[in-house]
């Protein structure tokens, strides 16, 4: 066994991670979900998710037979909606193909809807015992500096370097110590702030740490003005209930329920007499909600609008009349919930 992987291997079985709830398990369902939940999320927001989730959907079947609505409201807050999307449809593909028994060819794997090389790496490790690579983004922290790789990891030739490092690296055997520790490593000791490389085992051989380059790698995305939108979103009340609309999918909160939207409140009320045939009054409007996504940020104003006059349109699928407290426990999205709060507390 190579020196690197022997290291990793012994520091994980002394000082990683051993408790944490998808731990000591073979089951594919809790390791696929652990590993779709954890994409771009930290363990502390995962684990209360995570256990939400089983308690409702226990088991391939019972998530491939709920509807779409029931699994974007557990994952309602937890953000990156398109996983929720992906395993839910994962999920019915498990049922239609592979008798609902998740596959174990990596393959297999691979072919699931929001599953990539890393993830699926990741569950044949831990699920099946196999010898797979996996670089997620911990451990492309972890070898940019064990090895000194300079460069975005996110570009394509850097990431191919990356790949070859954690396919020459893997071990004949402990594969799953091994995965775990790079893991732990990347999260707990080699994080992008304040790495604790005193703890670190790799650091004898670690190159940013010799050259005092810790905090220039891995080098980070080329930087962009994050472009700036807005919108207005029309929080239409009537009878203390609050209008939502189901937001088409794919696209930003695709599948969740939110408020209508317009890009500039001077339509407000011809957008509305002809979308949904409503006559309102205005009633001010709530601060404006920022929020931000990867790409960029978004400013929502919310206009208070009371419906003075209404069609029957807007009973029609793809609406819901709900009153603020029962529309915070639907599937939405965070900052929807933000101005549902503000408005049952008023």
């Amino acid at each position: 066994m190579n020196s690197f992987a022997a290291r990793v291997i012994e520091w994980q079985q002394t000082s990683g991670r051993h408790d944490l709830p998808w731990q000591r398990t073979r089951d594919a369902y809790r390791i696929w979900l652990s590993e779709i939940m954890l994409q771009q999320t930290q363990v502390s927001a995962v684990v209360p998710y995570y256990a939400r989730f089983l308690a409702r959907f226990p088991d391939i079947a019972s998530l491939a037979a709920a509807p779409e609505d029931n699994v974007l409201a557990l994952w309602s807050g937890l953000g990156y909606y398109a996983r929720a999307r992906n395993l839910h449809s994962a999920a019915r593909t498990i049922v239609d193909r592979h008798a609902g028994a998740f596959p174990r060819a990596f393959d297999d794997i691979v072919s699931l809807p929001g599953i990539g090389r890393s993830t699926a790496g990741a569950i044949a490790v831990f699920a099946f015992g196999a010898r797979q690579p996996i670089l997620d983004g911990n451990v492309k922290r972890v070898f940019a500096r064990a090895f000194g790789i300079a460069g975005f990891p996110g570009e394509k030739k850097i990431e191919t370097a990356m790949w070859g490092h954690a396919e020459a690296l893997l071990p004949p055997g402990d594969v799953e110590a091994y995965t775990q520790g790079l893991m732990d490593l990347g999260a707990g000791l080699c994080t992008r702030s304040r790495p604790r490389c005193e703890r670190c085992p790799l650091q004898d051989d670690c190159v940013a740490l010799r050259e005092n380059r810790i905090a220039e790698l891995p080098a980070p995305r080329p930087k962009k003005p994050l472009p700036q939108k807005s919108t207005v979103m029309l929080i239409l009340q009537r009878d203390r209930e609050v209008l939502l609309e189901k937001r088409p999918a794919p696209g930003i909160w695709g599948g969740l329920w939110s408020f209508p939207e317009i890009a500039d409140m001077d339509d407000a009320a011809g957008v509305l007499r002809i979308r949904f045939g409503a006559e309102v009054m205005a009633e001010g409007a709530l601060p404006d909600v920022h929020h931000g996504f990867t790409h960029y940020a978004l400013t929502i104003t919310p206009a208070l609008l009371r419906v003075t006059s209404l069609e029957r349109r807007t009973h029609s699928p793809g609406h819901v009349w709900l009153t603020p407290a029962d529309a915070i426990n639907a599937a939405i999205p965070a900052p929807v919930r933000e101005i549902l709060r503000r408005l049952d507390r008023g």
